[in-house]
């Protein structure tokens, strides 16, 4: 494990305030105003500024000690970033952390129960985001996402829960692996994993005490959430999303942090929030399965969200996964909807119906997984996980990789990490190229109730997917809309498991069919699909001036 000051997130800037009284009034004499290095005083837009502070080490400082700041920047007439919590990370040390959203010029003074913390003030500038910062992801057109930027982001993500728990080299390889891979968020577990294929005890745990499950559960190990920032961080350079899943049910009572008592659980949350909320690329997951944590019951979930709303002052995006119950995804509080079930995304039509349901973003998280278990959920074949993302993405909503290959026994994806071995990744991302390059505002349903297999944008991107059938050729027609006629198209053949994209040549003619439901094309009235499985075909419309 890596020390914080090995740090590669080149956002983060740490501005280190001395409480001396000497050191204080050395800095021209004003006691509540810290001298800043010249390399400490900018930071990133959307980047993560640091202010770290001596203070009390006695009594417990996890509890006994509050302590936040208020952030204003240029603006007069700007309402300031009031409540941004600070935490308490060992030695003496406490920290605040905020991630900015405008730039120019700032200021923040802190606010503690303790008087040797308290009205603290500083400067700071805030500079250009780098090319590849492009902020925080938040929901987008009703069904999607983007970054704060206006960049569009389409989840493509993959499942590896305790990669963070594994040895050194094993944290390295995955990292490796996923800098190669097409995947843009991960879902991970915070607390470690005691379960099938992973029986082992991690370096470190996130509370002091003794192992296996005598702790403390009012004392933070910060060594513990260092490593789990930094790991944040890592992802973040990678251009990744990291999907921190706050609890879990596979302890089995090991350690016992899936049974908690309300006190412990409301505070580890806050801790978390605190530390971690700065970092653009977090999303908060309550729960893998939250259903299968007997030991709480859905008044707590409701708490834990409310918790994490009031407490992120970014509006990170909140989820929480089902096994068989699902949550009551219409709550406000719910960014999203995270859904297990493999079989919504059988079909196109199953899929689609909880955007009816729900009116936010669908994202299937668990579909089962690629690999050779024996276990039914993670036995799938490429060729299978491949059509359920395919359908996933016809029904305008998202899905989620996992990979169950028993390589070794500590080494399969879906909980370790390491090595990718499945033959769906690079599938995957030949996908997600094809909807990157569709319509900016993300691919949605555009006639469920008669054309299951056509997705895009209603008169400008048809995205018709065949899934398992193999026809010969397909018959030329389209949802219609209302458009001058006539309409010219031109149409790609994909094939989606060999990863082709064939042009056909010339352009598609198209008028209303007399029921005016449809576009047809009588000079070119069908395509030929060659008989294969998983075809689709890319419909795009020529605009000219003919």
């Amino acid at each position: 494990m890596k020390p914080l000051h090995n740090f590669t997130y080149r956002i983060v800037y740490l501005v280190a305030l001395t409480l001396a009284p000497v050191a204080a009034l050395a800095a021209d004499k004003q006691p509540n105003v810290a001298r800043e290095s010249a390399k400490s005083d900018q930071v990133e837009q959307w980047g993560v500024f640091e202010i770290a502070l001596k203070g009390p080490a006695d009594g417990n400082p996890f509890v006994d000690v509050e302590l936040s700041a208020s952030f204003t920047n240029g603006d007069a007439k700007a309402v300031p970033r009031s409540a941004i919590h600070g935490f308490y990370d060992g030695d003496g040390t406490y920290r605040i952390r905020f991630m900015p959203d405008k730039q120019g010029p700032w200021e923040y003074v802190t606010t503690s129960t303790r008087k040797e913390l308290d009205g603290r003030r500083g400067k700071f500038t805030v500079i250009a985001p780098a090319k590849n910062n492009h902020g925080p992801v938040s929901v987008r057109n009703t069904y999607h996402f983007g970054y704060a930027d206006g960049t569009p982001y389409y989840p493509f993500g993959t499942t590896c829960y305790a990669w963070i728990h594994q040895a050194d080299d094993a944290q390295k390889e995955t990292l490796a692996a996923l800098a190669k891979s097409p995947f843009n968020k991960v879902r991970m577990l915070v607390f470690p994993k005691w379960y099938a294929y992973n029986r082992r005890e991690p370096s470190v745990y996130p509370f002091e005490g003794t192992p296996p499950n005598h702790w403390d559960l009012t004392r933070f190990n910060p060594e513990f959430f260092r490593h789990l920032e930094e790991s944040v961080a890592q992802l973040g350079e990678l251009g990744i999303e990291a999907d921190l899943i706050l609890f879990h049910p596979y302890d089995e009572r090991h350690w016992g942090f899936d049974h908690m008592p309300a006190d412990a659980d409301d505070r580890y949350l806050r801790y978390i929030v605190a530390r971690l909320s700065a970092y653009r690329n977090v999303w908060w997951s309550l729960a893998n399965e939250y259903d299968l944590l007997r030991a709480k019951s859905e008044s707590d979930w409701d708490r834990f969200f409310e918790i994490i709303a009031r407490d992120d002052p970014y509006g990170h995006l909140r989820s929480i996964h089902n096994c068989r119950l699902i949550y009551n995804q219409t709550s406000p509080l719910v960014t999203h909807a995270s859904i297990q079930d493999g079989a919504a995304v059988e079909d196109v039509g199953r899929a689609e119906i909880l955007r009816d349901v729900y009116r936010k973003p669908i994202v299937y998280d668990e579909v089962k997984y690629e690999g050779d278990l024996d276990q039914r959920w993670g036995n799938l074949k490429p060729e299978e996980l491949v059509f359920r993302f395919w359908n996933a993405i016809i029904a305008g909503t998202y899905a989620t990789h996992g990979e169950t290959y028993k390589a070794q026994p500590d080494q399969v994806w879906w909980s370790h990490g390491r090595v990718l071995q499945g033959q769906s990744p690079a599938r995957i991302g030949f996908l997600r190229k094809i909807i990157e390059k569709g319509p900016p505002e993300g691919i949605n349903p555009i006639d469920p109730w008669q054309d299951m297999r056509t997705a895009g944008k209603r008169g400008e991107y048809y995205l018709i997917y065949f899934g398992k059938e193999t026809p010969k050729d397909w018959t030329f027609e389209l949802p219609a809309t209302k458009l001058a006629e006539p309409l010219d198209f031109r149409v790609d053949v994909i094939d989606t498991w060999n990863m082709t994209i064939t042009p056909l040549e010339g352009v598609f003619h198209c008028t209303l069919r007399p029921d005016k439901y449809r576009y047809a094309c009588e000079n070119r009235p069908t395509v030929d699909l060659g008989g294969k499985p998983y075809m689709a075909l890319r419909v795009t419309r020529v605009h000219s001036d003919r």
